[in-house]
């Protein structure tokens, strides 16, 4: 779940970071309101998105009526396919230098990262390749957490002089926010120093992990709402795991990482999935609505349906598959794999309803579909 700058902000404030005054605004008229309060003000378009200041969506503005021009303009414009429809007006900062921090799930060391450069401002991505002596890394084991001191020994020696305290103590709680929100990212960019020697987060990006959202409702409840497609809204409705996606090689598995798996090999041999679709150990029940979903793709042109089964029986899967076939008749190639449990009676009941004999891998089977789509190309 994302979540846009002004709700991710008010966490890092409980956990005593430091974040500019401001206020939210639906209408240049509020906007003018919030920064006759304030003073001079940055009006910032609230999206689920970053790039927003290339986007047009960031503005300074010395006035109200300043104010009011620029959420004119930017309320209403598109960022990465998110309307804007509301701006945050936060008081100038006196900015005398730009950091980066951030926490985030790591999947090569299997434990949260904190990252931290004195390159803030600029995209991470590119911190890392053209200075990366000035980017630093720690991985953290969360049975012990991580402490002020094991911030100060991850900044030392990048020459922060007299902010380097206060900086390392907004690293510290920055992982405390991260811990305690179940988030997957928690990054800060910038994080500045100010001219009168305060560390303020100027901009705030935080992803929870979906799988905590039901542990956080209160936190979830001002995640920004999800943007699906209407593939993907209407997999929804019906209870399916699907993410619509741009190829045309149509995927179908039980459980996510075979689905993933699936996908990737897909990939290897020159094919692009047209989506993500798991429906688990229930294809029995599933299997219509799932292949329903896919047949009106009219970007698919084959499908490959793997099943790999333990707990789950191969051949009840493949026997809800084969009924959704028979009910559906798809036109489209369609390429089986089907291993472990149950397996021989699926392969039988295959050949003998659908005339169909499942490939020997799913390396086989992917690569059929490949073939098959780029064929019909």
């Amino acid at each position: 779940m994302n979540f846009e700058e002004h709700a991710a902000k008010p966490l890092l404030a409980r956990h005593g970071i430091a974040v500019p005054k401001g206020g939210l605004a639906k209408t240049p008229d509020a906007a003018a309101g919030v920064a006759a309060r304030i003073g001079a003000v940055v009006v910032k378009a609230q999206v689920p998105a970053g790039k927003r200041g290339k986007a047009g969506g960031i503005k300074l503005a010395a006035t109200p009526g300043e104010a009011r021009t620029h959420a004119k303009a930017i309320i209403g414009m598109e960022i990465a396919g998110h309307k804007v429809e509301t701006v945050l007006i936060e008081e100038q900062m006196p900015i005398e230098r730009e950091l980066y921090a951030a926490v985030l799930n790591d999947p090569l060391s299997k434990c949260p990262l904190v990252m931290f450069s004195t390159e803030g401002g600029m995209e991470i991505e590119e911190v890392a390749v053209a200075t990366p002596d000035k980017l630093r890394l720690q991985p953290v084991d969360i049975r012990r957490g991580f402490s002020h001191a094991d911030a100060g020994t991850l900044i030392q020696g990048l020459g922060l002089g007299a902010a380097e305290g206060k900086v390392a103590d907004a690293l510290a709680k920055l992982y405390a926010a991260y811990a305690a929100f179940d988030a997957e990212l928690l990054e800060i960019n910038p994080l500045i120093v100010t001219k009168d020697g305060r560390v303020v987060a100027l901009d705030c990006k935080f992803v929870m992990d979906d799988s905590a959202v039901i542990r956080q409702p209160d936190v979830a409840r001002a995640g920004a709402p999800e943007k699906l497609t209407g593939l993907e809204a209407k997999a929804k409705a019906a209870g399916l795991k699907y993410i619509d996606l741009e190829g045309d090689v149509g995927v179908l598995a039980n459980g996510a990482g075979l689905t993933m798996t699936t996908m990737d090999v897909v990939r290897h041999h020159g094919g692009r999935p047209a989506n993500f679709l798991e429906i688990g150990g229930e294809a029995y029940t599933q299997a219509k609505p799932a292949l329903e979903l896919l047949l009106s793709n009219p970007r698919i042109r084959s499908l490959v349906i793997n099943f790999c089964g333990a707990f789950a029986r191969t051949d009840v899967m493949t026997q809800g598959v084969i009924e959704a076939i028979e009910a559906l008749q798809p036109r489209l190639p369609i390429f089986f794999s089907v291993h472990g449990t149950g397996d021989e009676e699926a392969i039988k009941i295959l050949k003998d309803r659908l005339g169909v004999t499942p490939l020997a891998t799913m390396d086989d089977a992917s690569k059929a579909a490949v073939m098959a789509a780029q064929a019909a190309r």
